[in-house]
């Protein structure tokens, strides 16, 4: 495998053509046509195979005759790879039978041998725009499909506190309820449970529905120390785990400029996480500090953790860890998701280790930025 690496320009910038080819000589020529453009070259099918599994390549440029894999095989495996993939088949070979067998495999486009440099450049600009249309739309039927999750996922949550409270309902409505009986209030409290779940549920979703536009930041002098202590303040885990220890390592920090509503959220959820996934009793520590051109916010608990193989899928969109393998998890599988998102929106990076039966850290590392520097 060769690579050539020319100055890219203009919209060209990080764009790379793999050019596919038994014949060294087409391979440079071609690579000479596609000035601006990073060209990878591979002299057969299996070689660019291996190459676009590193990733990064932007178009697949083979010929269909080739020993060990044809072009044609190639296409079929290179699209199953990704779908949204631009192939364009090269042939010096007119026969109806190979262009219907490669339209067949989804190519994008032919260019007969000899080869025009001209017209290969032409085709190669030509396949960039329609690969930008290609992962359009596959991005809008992405959105199409968390849509349907997401109606899906609500559908599902509010669907049990409702049948219950719909239960109790007509038994009250039939006389069932007896006030004396021990059996009914205990009933009755569940259904304010529910009721009460059903509450947060909505303010829930209204929450999300405020930050889910993480379009741009509005930056203001903000005190870290200060988002913290608004985050334990309101937040509704703590009341639950009276048991559980709050202790603190705060350096005294000055203002930075984030964006006070995303950090806010970020913090909450870590937060919120912490108490929720602890034991009856135990201990949550909250540290802040500083280091160099960082600040850094850990929250570590004693309580479950969560297994390895679980901890690459926790920032995943609608993803919940189900501790008790009982598939009634509370809550959305949104919060550390978008945490994730406004994170990264200010330079940052949240990340979590934990381990069954000894708990979880989370840290959030955001550059310190303060209000006087340009």
């Amino acid at each position: 495998m060769t690579e050539t690496s020319q100055q890219p320009a203009g919209d060209q910038v990080s764009r790379s053509i793999l050019i596919v080819d038994d014949e060294a000589i087409i391979r440079d020529l071609c690579s000479k046509a596609l000035k601006g453009y990073t060209v990878l070259q591979a002299g057969n099918g299996e070689e660019a195979l291996e190459i676009f599994a590193r990733g990064g390549v932007d178009v697949v440029l083979t010929d269909v005759m080739m020993p060990r894999m044809t072009g044609i095989e190639l296409l079929k495996r290179l699209k199953e790879m990704d779908p949204t993939l631009v192939v364009i088949v090269m042939t010096g070979f007119a026969e109806k039978e190979i262009i219907l067998n490669a339209l067949k495999a989804d190519a994008d486009d032919f260019i007969s041998k000899p080869l025009n440099l001209l017209q290969l450049k032409t085709a190669v600009d030509k396949a960039l725009d329609k690969k930008a249309l290609k992962e359009e739309v596959a991005n809008l039927r992405n959105l199409d499909r968390l849509k349907s999750n997401f109606l899906s996922l609500i559908s599902h949550k509010f669907r049990t506190p409702i049948t219950s409270i719909s239960l109790f309902l007509q038994n009250l409505s039939g006389g069932v309820y007896d006030p004396d009986n021990p059996e009914s209030r205990r009933n009755l409290g569940l259904v304010y449970e529910e009721s009460c779940y059903l509450e947060r549920l909505v303010a829930d979703l209204l929450a999300f529905t405020r930050v889910m536009d993480t379009g741009g930041l509005r930056l203001e002098p903000v005190l870290l120390g200060d988002l913290i202590m608004e985050a334990l303040q309101s937040s509704r885990e703590v009341p639950r785990r009276p048991g559980v220890e709050t202790r603190f390592d705060l350096e005294p920090l000055p203002e930075f400029l984030f964006d006070r509503e995303k950090i806010s959220f970020a913090i909450k959820q870590v937060i919120d996480n912490a108490y929720k996934f602890s034991r009856e009793t135990g201990s949550v520590v909250i540290s802040l500090t500083r280091d160099g051109d960082l600040c850094r916010i850990t929250v570590e608990d004693g309580g479950e953790g969560i297994a390895r193989e679980e901890l690459p899928k926790v920032f995943e969109k609608f993803y919940q860890v189900d501790i008790a393998k009982t598939g009634q998890i509370r809550g959305f599988g949104l919060g550390l998701y978008y945490a994730r998102q406004f994170v990264r929106l200010h330079g940052g990076t949240i990340t979590m280790e934990s381990e069954p039966g000894r708990g979880t850290r989370v840290t959030i590392t955001l550059p310190a930025q303060s209000p006087q520097q340009p």
